[in-house]
């Protein structure tokens, strides 16, 4: 059960049916149940309902040990719902200190047959509302780009990148006005938009520059009018990112008769960015100055706020601040809450590493698994895996 010492992140994936999604998430789940990570990790990966984190290991099986690819689902939305739980602390008063126990990670997927064609009712098309309704809580939404589909068409990548981003615009035209009953634009809405190659390991000698370059060469006016329609969903456009962070995913190698789980890309990013992209983003951005007044407060509005303080306090290894930090409005206002903020995003490099070998021997696991986060990101940008936006 969740406790008001958990924090929540919520982040909604995107894709053509086929694109990958299920076979992500079964990835994603079952490899944190591998005995050497189960050994190894700070934390435990949890899933919130047991029914579905045994469908998502027993996929994650049938891959490892009977080269079997998850069963597609049509028509259909889930959300999975995963508790990030930290290891014991060395003591009681070491763990009633830190900001908060354990991150409750909800990863939504869209139906992929949305993107493609048009529903087949009223009642279809009400549920497609309410399904997209119900993503708009979350603070990344990642958009896939399919590998096989881009190996289909070599050579003319745009009629597929093409088609791609003209679907999914058109389907956010065809509900808008149900989205904005009163036309009126929403504060509430991803505002980081990250574009994501799926089953890259069919492209093994695309890097994630290749992979940006292919898009925006192919279908750059097409990406820029699929974000023309998102900000016409979103209050202060500035605040949104569509297309600037790029990333790089394969649940395993799949070969003619081999699936290779060990041989992930990208999954192990998925976490990290679910968890403090948003508030490394949302802070650059309120802290620009160039936001509109309601749209920065919501940024970093009471609920969110507190989440990304006590994200901060765990980054930086400091203890939980005196008193509820619900009294605290408008977490921007205050002294302490915008120096936290301001040293935790810029926490980075060198110093950073320093900060995690710190926590480590200091056996500090909150603060260990959060820069060991932010570590994996820079990993990522390193290995050509990961391209975050530096707006």
């Amino acid at each position: 059960m969740r406790s008001s010492r958990t924090l929540e992140q919520h982040v909604a994936v995107f894709g053509e049916a086929g694109s990958g999604k299920t076979v992500l998430v079964s990835s994603f789940y079952g490899a944190s149940q591998e005995p050497r990570h189960l050994k190894r990790s700070l934390f435990d990966l949890i899933a919130n309902h047991a029914g579905q984190g045994t469908r998502l290991q027993r996929n994650y099986l049938g891959m490892r040990d009977s080269n079997r690819v998850p069963e597609p689902t049509s028509f259909e939305s889930h959300s999975y719902s995963f508790t990030v739980r930290l290891k014991d602390a060395p003591s009681v008063k070491a763990a009633k200190r830190r900001p908060f126990d354990a991150l409750n990670l909800v990863w939504h997927d869209y139906p992929g047959e949305w993107f493609e064609s048009g529903v087949s009712g009223v009642t279809e098309h009400q549920r497609k509302v309410e399904t997209f309704r119900s993503l708009l809580g979350s603070d990344v939404a990642v958009f896939l780009v399919d590998g096989q589909r881009l190996l289909d068409n070599a050579g003319s990548e745009e009629r597929y990148l093409k088609s791609l981003f003209s679907n999914f615009r058109n389907g956010l035209l065809s509900i808008k006005d149900e989205i904005l009953p009163d036309g009126e634009p929403l504060v509430t809405f991803p505002r980081i938009w990250i574009l994501a190659l799926s089953k890259a390991d069919l492209l093994p000698e695309v890097d994630v520059y290749r992979f940006r370059d292919l898009v925006i060469e192919k279908a750059g006016e097409d990406l820029d009018q699929l974000r023309t329609v998102l900000e016409g969903f979103v209050q202060a456009s500035e605040a949104l990112a569509v297309g600037e962070d790029f990333l790089l995913l394969s649940s395993a190698r799949f070969e003619a008769d081999t699936i290779a789980v060990q041989e992930r890309v990208g999954i192990d990013l998925f976490l990290p960015l679910a968890a403090t992209l948003p508030l490394e983003r949302h802070v650059r951005w309120v802290h620009s100055r160039q936001l509109p007044g309601k749209v920065a407060e919501s940024l970093l509005a009471q609920k969110r706020a507190l989440n990304y303080v006590s994200l901060a306090l765990g980054l930086l290894g400091k203890v939980r601040a005196p008193g509820p930090l619900g009294v605290v409005q408008g977490v921007a206002a205050t002294v302490l809450s915008k120096v936290t903020l301001e040293q935790a995003v810029t926490l980075a490099g060198d110093k950073l590493r320093a900060a995690n070998a710190e926590a480590l021997a200091k056996e500090k696991n909150l603060t260990a698994m959060l820069t060991g986060f932010r570590i994996r990101l820079e990993d990522g940008e390193r290995e050509q895996t990961l391209l975050r936006s530096r707006r």
